[in-house]
């Protein structure tokens, strides 16, 4: 009888985590939920501008410069990531940030610099 109420009990639990599958995505503490939501900006920007770079870089011919503009950073971030409004001076510092972490000053023009 016992082994049929662990059973039971581990069903429920079961059953529950598939039907709340995806649903608390936050955690419960609003300092935590803000924390995780500013750190997960934070990376989708980069995320964004890295991307962005390597779109220009793909579609840049081999004799040319590959071209990376703050708006494509900011598309990215709208279309791909979901984030509504991205000011361009966050976008302009991701880029600049990963402009200088991929080593873009011998093959890549920006505009994340004026």
């Amino acid at each position: 009888m016992g082994e049929l109420v662990v059973v039971a009990t581990g069903m429920a639990l079961i059953a529950a985590g598939v039907l709340w599958r995806g649903w608390i995505r936050l955690p419960f503490s609003p300092r935590r939920a803000h924390r995780y939501l500013a750190d997960r900006y934070r990376r989708d920007l980069l995320r964004a501008a890295d991307m962005a770079i390597v779109s220009a870089r793909r579609s840049a011919a081999a004799d040319e410069p590959a071209i990376v503009l703050v708006a494509d950073v900011v598309r990215i971030m709208n279309h791909h990531f979901g984030h509504g409004h991205v000011p361009r001076h966050q976008a302009a510092l991701a880029l600049r940030t990963c402009y200088d972490h991929a080593g873009c000053r011998a093959d890549c023009v920006t505009d994340a610099y004026e």
